[in-house]
């Protein structure tokens, strides 16, 4: 049997922990930013979707280094 997706499945919870991460972190950087709540919630949008975008981006490199070992 091989063991390559129940590990994967384990790992899938501890993605868990990084939606309420992002969120505090874009609000808290974007607060230190701006004083009104309206370009602060956007701000905090936009860094987000950046956090995501590098998160995704830094998988994909991890799963290609990994299949090539």
């Amino acid at each position: 049997m091989n063991p390559e997706p129940l590990l994967f499945a384990v790992g899938i919870h501890q993605m868990y922990y990084a939606f309420p991460l992002v969120v505090v972190i874009s609000l808290v950087y974007a607060a230190t930013r701006h004083e009104y709540m309206g370009p602060i919630l956007a701000h905090a949008m936009r860094f987000a979707a950046w956090i995501v975008v590098f998160m995704v981006a830094v998988l994909g490199v991890l799963y290609l280094l990994s299949s090539m070992v």
